[in-house]
C-alpha cells in the first residue's frame, strides 16, 4: 500500500521508485536524505516550482535553522531594492585649509562611506587627485574619518576566536583590501634557514615576527601564520617548520583598526608621489567646513556580485550598515540595517517576527531563518523585474564560478543552477534557482545543521539534490550524461 504524506512532503514507496515524475523526484530526494550522515543532523528543505506554483518537496521547512551565508540573500536583495542598483559607494578626501604655495598647512581627511571593495590602487588614484590639486606638502596629519558608521567593529554573535581570520575582518566604513594583508611564506634557500615572509601590500602598518625554519624531510611543528591579535597588535607571527621542497603558502590575515591601516596606506601613496606628510596617519572626524578635493566611487552592482559570488562577509556587513543610513539615521548601524531589511521583506509578505537577523553575513550564531522564509524571498525577488536579473546573476553558478566553481560538475546542474552557499561550524546551506530539463524555473532552499562530520559530506548531498532538480522532467526527457 502506498502511503502519501501531505502535499509537498516526501512520499514513501515501499514497493520502489514510482513512475509519476513528481513522486519519483520526491523518492529520489528521500533516498539522498536517508544517508546515515543525517541520523545526528537536521535537514530542512523546501523546493517549489515557480512556474507551476507547486511545492515539489518539503521537509521541516518551518524549522528555525542557522542559515550561515544564506543570510547574504537577505542583505543583497534589500540593498538592490533600497539603495538601488545604480548606487555608488563613495570614498572622499577633504582638506580643512587651502593650500598656499603648494603647501597645505592643515590636515587631510580620508572619509569612508562603506565601500567594501576599495583597494591600494584606488588609494593611489586618490593620491593622484590630491597631487593634481597642486599640493606638494602637508604640514598636518592624514586622518581616517569613520563617522559614517557606529563604532561596533564586529558583528553581533561573532566568536572571539574568529580573529584574525579574513572571514571575520573588522567592520569600518573606511575599509581597504578587505581589511587584510596577504602573507606569503616560502622555504629558505637551505635547511636550517628561516623561511621567507612577504607581506602585501608592503606597509609600515604591519610588522613580521619570523620564527619559522626550513627543514629537509619531516615537519615536527606545522607552519602557523597568524597575528598577535590578543595583544591588539598588527604583528604577523610566522612559526613552525616548512619543507625545503614545499610550495609557497599564502594567508589572508585581518588587521586591527583597519581605518588606520587605510590612512597609513594613503599617506604612503601620497609620499610615493612626492607629497610630504609631516605628522603621519591618525583617526579623526573632518570638520563641517572641510572641502572635498578628491573622491572615488564604486558601484553597488559589482559589490553585490562580489558579496554573493565569493561570499564575502565584510561586504555584507558594510552593506548592512549602509542600509542603516537610508532612513536618515546617522551613524549607520547593523541594527538600523536590519530594520531596513525587515521593511523590504514585509513588502514580500514575509513575517519578520518569525526569524532572527543579527548580522548581514550569516557569521553570527544568533541568526535563525527557515527554509520556507528563504523560498518566500527567492520567489519575491522574481517579482522585482528591475533588479532580479542582477540578483540572479550575482549568485554562484554550479561548476563555473564563485563558491560553486568545483561543485556539480558533469551534472545537469553545471552552468545552470545558481545558488548561495553557506558554511559555518556544523552548518551547511544552499539556496537558489535552477531550471529543469523542461525549462521550468525552480527555487530551492536547503539547510543542514547539527553535524560533526566533514561539511563536504553534506555539500555532496546538496549537490545530488541540485542535480536531480536540474535533471527533472515532467514529460519524460532525459538529461545528457
Amino acid at each position: 500500500m502506498i502511503s502519501v504524506l501531505l502535499s509537498g512532503c516526501a512520499v514513501i514507496f515501499p514497493s520502489g521508485r514510482p513512475s509519476n515524475p513528481v513522486a519519483a523526484l520526491r523518492y529520489d530526494i528521500d533516498r539522498v536524505l536517508s544517508d546515515s550522515i543525517f541520523v545526528p543532523a537536521r535537514p530542512s528543505i523546501k523546493i517549489v516550482s515557480l512556474d507551476k506554483k507547486e511545492v515539489l518537496y518539503e521537509r521541516e521547512s518551518k524549522l528555525l535553522m542557522r542559515p550561515a551565508s544564506n543570510m547574504k540573500l537577505l542583505t543583497s536583495s534589500t540593498a538592490l531594492r533600497v539603495l538601488g542598483k545604480d548606487y555608488k559607494f563613495k570614498t572622499s578626501v577633504l582638506a580643512d585649509t587651502t593650500a598656499k604655495d603648494s603647501i597645505l598647512s592643515g590636515n587631510l581627511y580620508i572619509k569612508g562611506y562603506g565601500n567594501p571593495d576599495l583597494t591600494t590602487s584606488d588609494l593611489d588614484t586618490l593620491a593622484a587627485q590630491v597631487q593634481a590639486n597642486g599640493i606638494r606638502a602637508i604640514e598636518g596629519s592624514v586622518f581616517a574619518d569613520v563617522s559614517f558608521f557606529d563604532d561596533l567593529y564586529w558583528g553581533y554573535g561573532w566568536n572571539w576566536d574568529d580573529e584574525p581570520y579574513s572571514y571575520a575582518a573588522f567592520i569600518s566604513p573606511l575599509a581597504i583590501n578587505n581589511n587584510c594583508v596577504k602573507v606569503s611564506v616560502t622555504p629558505g634557500q637551505s635547511v636550517g634557514d628561516s623561511v621567507k615572509v612577504v607581506v602585501d601590500p608592503q606597509t609600515s602598518y604591519v610588522s613580521v615576527l619570523n620564527k619559522a625554519s626550513t627543514v629537509r624531510d619531516t615537519v615536527i611543528r606545522p607552519l602557523n601564520v597568524t597575528r598577535l591579535f590578543k595583544d591588539r597588535l598588527n604583528t604577523i607571527l610566522v612559526e613552525g617548520e616548512m619543507l625545503l621542497s614545499a610550495n609557497p603558502v599564502e594567508r589572508q590575515i585581518s588587521v586591527w583598526k583597519p581605518e588606520l591601516y587605510a590612512a597609513t596606506l594613503f599617506t604612503e601613496a601620497l609620499q610615493q608621489r612626492g607629497i610630504a606628510v609631516d605628522k603621519g596617519a591618525s583617526i579623526g572626524t573632518a570638520p563641517v567646513f572641510a572641502r572635498e578635493i578628491a573622491a572615488h566611487f564604486q558601484g553597488l552592482d559589482s559589490a553585490v556580485t562580489n558579496l554573493n559570488k565569493v561570499s564575502d562577509n565584510l561586504s555584507a556587513e558594510l552593506i548592512l550598515k549602509t542600509l542603516g543610513t537610508t532612513n536618515g539615521a546617522a551613524p549607520g548601524s547593523a541594527q538600523g540595517g536590519v530594520y531596513a531589511v525587515h521593511r523590504f521583506l514585509n513588502t514580500l509578505g514575509i513575517d519578520t517576527t518569525k526569524f532572527i537577523m543579527a548580522d548581514g553575513s550569516g557569521l553570527s550564531f544568533y541568526d535563525l531563518l527557515t527554509t520556507g522564509m528563504i523560498i518566500q524571498l527567492l520567489e519575491g525577488m522574481t517579482w522585482q523585474g528591475d533588479i532580479f536579473p542582477l540578483f540572479h546573476q550575482s549568485l554562484p553558478i554550479a561548476g563555473v564560478d564563485g563558491t560553486l566553481r568545483s561543485r556539480m560538475k558533469r551534472t545537469p546542474a553545471e552552468g545552470n543552477l545558481r545558488a548561495k552557499t553557506g558554511t559555518i561550524s556544523g552548518v551547511s546551506s544552499l539556496s537558489g534557482y535552477v531550471q529543469t530539463l523542461d525549462g521550468e524555473l525552480i527555487a530551492f532552499a536547503m539547510t543542514m545543521q547539527n553535524f560533526i562530520y566533514p561539511t563536504r559530506l553534506y555539500q555532496r548531498a546538496q549537490d545530488k539534490i541540485g542535480a536531480l532538480l536540474a535533471g527533472f522532467s515532467r514529460i519524460g526527457r532525459t538529461s545528457k550524461p
